[in-house]
């Protein structure tokens, strides 16, 4: 109880900082499947907390991007820094609405109860890799941060050509691991809190030494958001304790 007396007090002090009061709004929102589960833990506490409604779009953070480039009509975007520079830079993201959110790499996982492969070194890695009978991961193609990264990792390991028969994308802005739980896949790769989304799998661990990649997450306001004052409420309340703490608890690392 006293978490939520502190995420009220958090967002009253954004909501009324003007010394006005911002009326309830609906707000929309676009945010990458990178911190998915996070996000959906902390809808009821800042719905209750302000009275706004969020109503939100899951995707690939490229998927969604590419949408606000377009010009759809969108309050608060959430995905990759990169993402959130480069729309900034086109003029689609107003400049300094942006807030840094938090941090996550590429990690590794097979269906709960299957043996761990080490994966520790590099060389393991490409070991464990030609031993899997089936692996799923983001497609490149979509643009998916660890997609487009992994195919770099097989590149660099050299087994590009070995790896393209036992491949099966994860369903776009959806899981790898799912692949995982159904059967289709072995081995998922994936942002490590896409991949603790999903019941029925065991994390080995990160991608090991240099084959990382670490990706940072965060928000901005589209400059065409039609409740610009309630976005930014939203987008202050993502840098408070408990939202931090969500993100924490969703395998983000967060500062």
């Amino acid at each position: 109880m006293s978490n939520l007396f502190g995420c009220v007090a958090a967002v009253a002090a954004v909501t009324f900082a003007s010394g006005s009061i911002v009326q309830a709004a609906t707000i929309t929102v676009f945010c990458t499947i990178g911190v998915q589960s996070a996000v959906e833990e902390l809808v009821p506490k800042f719905e209750q907390a302000t009275g706004h409604k969020l109503a939100i779009t899951f995707n690939t953070s490229a998927g969604l991007n590419k949408r606000v480039q377009d010009g759809e009509v969108v309050d608060v975007l959430i995905g990759t820094r990169g993402g959130i520079d480069g729309l900034i830079k086109s003029g689609k993201v107003a400049a300094g609405s942006d807030a840094t959110l938090a941090r996550s790499g590429v990690a590794v996982a097979v269906r709960k109860g299957t043996p761990k492969p080490d994966i520790s070194t590099p060389e393991a890695l490409k070991k464990a890799l030609l031993a899997v009978p089936s692996i799923s991961y983001s497609n490149p193609a979509a643009g998916g941060a660890s997609g487009v990264h992994f195919v770099k990792v097989l590149e660099r390991l050299g087994i590009t050509d070995e790896m393209k028969a036992k491949t099966k994308f994860a369903p776009a802005g959806g899981y790898a691991a799912h692949l995982l739980v159904n059967g289709e896949a072995d081995m998922a790769v994936q942002q490590g809190p896409e991949l603790m989304s999903v019941n029925g799998i065991d994390i080995i661990g990160p991608l090991p030494g240099d084959l990382q990649n670490i990706t940072e997450f965060a928000a901005g306001m589209p400059t065409n958001a039609k409740e610009p004052n309630a976005a930014k409420a939203l987008i202050e309340f993502l840098r408070t304790p408990d939202a931090k703490a969500a993100l924490k608890a969703a395998g983000l690392d967060v500062s």
